[in-house]
């Protein structure tokens, strides 16, 4: 089945230990657009400015991505610099220009209304519910990124759409801020509580948590020897985990875990050049290869 992303398009300066790119493709909903993909048909709802690059929109049209919600406004589109230091943690944002983003205001198409499933990628909590608003019905799954701007300055206007969220993606200090608990554990049960009853808590380099009521799943990342450029990593996260969810329409747990494997899976990927350019040069071919060698990692016998 199909998704519906709502999210950032976005051109960002990238510089690393290794390298410098200029006006890298970038934004949530373009890496979660280019992961997702690989397993379902994406519609994205996003706008650009009159410098987006046509040659951007034919890589997204080339991967059989909807773009009747891709908006095009005067002025220019959003904007980010920012710098990685050696270990990787640490990321210094030198600029941020909303541009047109600024004044964003989604517009669902008619023919996006009816999709069951629907990732809601990290914007202003307002503009999540508004999608959410423009459904014809409730989909069969909601999931919603955040991060810790939005927990601090809008945390009322949050726990309202987490209200309709089935499945909240967050870090480790995200959802100990949202929550107000120290444990991991623990911030995910209280967080339950306020609507999503799964909760995906991405840890980076040390894998991701899986919690839904009393059960757990904790999935390693996968070793890699050179990181290049770890943006949009937790955006191709969301993308397989999500795509993975919409291609087996099976929402067990048994079936997240998969899920999570295969988001570590394309988030692995994406970490390994600058932009979208391997999650977007990669096959389903080689995502089963490295799935499966997750698999044989974590694998052992009693």
């Amino acid at each position: 089945m199909s998704i519906l992303t709502v999210g950032s398009v976005a051109y960002d300066d990238i510089v690393t230990p290794y390298d410098t790119r200029l006006r890298a493709l970038g934004g949530s909903a373009t890496y979660f657009a280019l992961a997702a993909q690989h397993f379902t048909q994406i519609s994205l709802v996003a706008v650009v400015g009159e410098d987006f690059n046509l040659a951007d929109e034919d890589l997204l049209r080339h991967k059989g991505i909807d773009l009747k919600g891709l908006e095009k406004v005067a002025g220019k589109c959003f904007y980010w610099k920012g710098e990685y230091l050696a270990n990787w943690n640490d990321r210094v944002t030198h600029d941020t220009q909303l541009n047109v983003f600024e004044h964003f205001q989604p517009k669902v198409p008619d023919n996006y209304r009816d999709a069951k499933y629907v990732f809601l990628g990290n914007i202003h909590p307002s503009l999540q519910a508004e999608v959410l608003r423009q459904m014809n019905d409730q989909p069969k799954m909601v999931a919603l990124d955040t991060m810790n701007l939005w927990i601090k300055e809008t945390r009322q206007d949050l726990i309202d759409v987490l209200g309709g969220v089935n499945v909240l993606l967050v870090n480790d200090s995200e959802a100990m801020m949202l929550s107000g608990q120290n444990h991991l554990i623990d911030a995910a049960r209280t967080i339950s509580q306020m609507g999503p009853q799964t909760l995906c808590i991405k840890q980076g380099e040390h894998g991701a948590l899986l919690v839904q009521g009393d059960r757990i799943f904790i999935a390693p990342a996968y070793p890699l020897c050179k990181v290049i450029d770890p943006t949009g990593a937790g955006d191709c996260f969301a993308g397989g985990f999500m795509g993975y969810l919409a291609q087996t329409g099976d929402h067990s747990f048994e079936n997240m875990k998969r899920a999570i494997i295969y988001g570590s899976v394309l988030g692995s990927f994406t970490v390994e050049a600058f932009s979208v350019d391997r999650c977007a040069g990669i096959d389903m071919a080689a995502i089963s290869k490295r799935y499966h060698e997750f698999v044989d990692l974590c694998h052992f016998h009693e």
